[in-house]
């Protein structure tokens, strides 16, 4: 074979290779311009609503720093300090250029930067979040597969009636549990508190364990049900017929056409589920004492102070969006068939 036989061989081979890899690209782009395209409208619409729930709480900086017997003078010269006395549109659009430099304003409680507040109980519950995350997609994983591999048999309907069960229990329930039994029983972690990562690894993990593993059972329960049922469809599906036609084994079946075309709705549920364990927290950090970005939102909303209510809003949106974003982004370069309407 002549060198330039070998030269024409290898660029052919290059070819394919070249070709799937624009078009993937292409996938990614293209999911990518799809959530930008709803990312900015929601955006918008959400921060404009987020701030003019302000104007209809009829809360004010005044009665909070003044009490209810402040005489209007006073009322009126602490409005104008933070700037109240301007236009609606005029408040919303120096707000939302703020925003967009990432200042979310200051609290009418303490006076203090709502960004570091927010920052601080976020970094703690985002640590339990995604550690429960972590849990529940491994968990859930497991369990969806087996059960799907074995359908029908008891072991499905095992996994099925226990991953019922662990959907129905709240999680304030299972974290009270969790502390009588590993942490006051068996004296295995911490029953409260929270240590950052940059103090230790090993008592950082000690300190959200109990936390997380409260939180994930909502997320194994329905990850492992989404996926259980997308892969007993895909099962059925006539490419997979095909691949049995053509002499594939099992295992190849499994990973190269059912769990790539059967992964979509549990990892929708994923980008479901990550806001919601980092905002709706607050029993949870109440039960295992600690400081985190739901319990500040409940303090907030509590004490009336307003700028850190929509703080916690704006954080809570891009949250939302920005994980969902990511999922898109996984489900358009791991799913091609989805891409294709198959």
């Amino acid at each position: 074979m002549t060198t330039t036989t070998r030269v024409a061989g290898a660029e052919r081979r290059r070819r394919p290779a070249t070709a799937e890899a624009r078009h993937a690209a292409g996938r990614v782009a293209a999911a990518l311009g799809r959530s930008a395209a709803i990312f900015v409208p929601v955006f918008l619409v959400a921060t404009f609503v987020t701030f003019a729930l302000r104007s209809m709480s009829g809360l004010s900086p005044a009665r909070i720093q003044l009490g209810e017997e402040a005489t209007p003078e006073a009322i009126r010269r602490v409005e104008a300090e933070w700037g109240l006395d301007e236009p609606f549109l005029t408040q919303y659009g120096h707000w939302f250029s703020d925003v967009l430099h990432g200042q979310l304003g200051t609290s009418w409680v303490n006076g203090a930067d709502i960004s570091t507040l927010i920052g601080l109980g976020l970094g703690v519950s985002i640590s339990v979040a995604t550690f429960a995350l972590v849990i529940g997609v491994v968990a859930g994983f497991v369990l969806g597969t087996v059960a799907a591999l074995r359908r029908t048999t008891v072991v499905d309907r095992a996994i099925t009636g226990f991953v019922t069960l662990i959907s129905v229990m709240p999680a304030f329930v299972v974290g009270i549990v969790l502390v009588a039994v590993l942490a006051v029983g068996f004296g295995l972690f911490p029953s409260a508190g929270y240590v950052p990562a940059d103090q230790g690894v090993g008592p950082w993990l000690a300190h959200i364990t109990l936390p997380a593993l409260a939180l994930s059972f909502d997320v194994v329960a329905d990850v492992a049900r989404q996926l259980r049922s997308s892969l007993v469809a895909a099962y059925g599906e006539n490419y997979v017929t095909g691949a049995v036609v053509r002499g594939l084994s099992p295992r190849r079946i499994f990973f190269g056409h059912v769990l790539r075309n059967g992964l979509g709705p549990a990892l929708a549920t994923v980008g479901q589920k990550f806001p919601a364990l980092v905002g709706a927290s607050v029993v949870t950090e109440w039960i295992f004492g600690l400081q985190g970005f739901g319990r500040f939102a409940n303090d907030s909303a509590q004490a009336g102070d307003v700028p850190a209510v929509q703080g916690v809003l704006v954080v809570s949106i891009v949250l939302v969006v920005s994980f969902n974003l990511i999922i898109n982004l996984v489900l358009a370069r791991v799913m091609p068939a989805s891409q294709r309407g198959v």
